[in-house]
């Protein structure tokens, strides 16, 4: 296990560039953290750092985005918080996401953890001060 100590957001870039090497070669990553502790924002550096295009925003509603890179390579956004069964997630059609060789990045993925691939990342993030987080990475 990798654990990344972030001590404000200044230091938020270089903390997803050791994320980055650490989940090399990995699609499913799967975000755990309380409301608040910045899983939206590490997505948000994480996809700017692989040269995603579009607007990187929350799919609290939507429950998916979809983004590309530069190279045109797509970036699937999961918010599972509103989700109240395990149905809606197969209703999205998560196999066709989960299973298609591009990166899924799943914030709330506690919601549906018994769809999770085996081989998944495990980011979870603890608020330890104001601003001052933990973050580690369980392969």
């Amino acid at each position: 296990m990798l654990s990344i100590e972030i001590p404000d957001l200044t230091k938020l870039g270089d903390a997803v560039k050791i994320l980055l090497a650490e989940i090399a070669n990995k699609n499913i990553i799967a975000f755990y953290g309380k409301m608040g502790a910045g899983k939206t924002t590490m997505i948000k550096e994480l996809c700017r750092q692989i040269n995603v295009t579009d607007n990187v925003s929350s799919p609290t509603f939507a429950l998916v985005n979809e983004y590309h890179c530069a190279d045109g390579k797509p970036v699937f956004h999961f918010d599972f918080y509103r989700i109240n069964k395990i149905d809606e997630a197969y209703d999205l059609g998560y196999e066709e996401y989960f299973y298609s060789n591009n990166l899924c990045l799943i914030e709330w993925p506690e919601k549906i953890e018994q769809l999770l691939p085996d081989d998944a990342v495990t980011v979870k993030i603890k608020e330890i001060a104001e601003g001052k987080r933990i973050v580690s990475v369980e392969k």
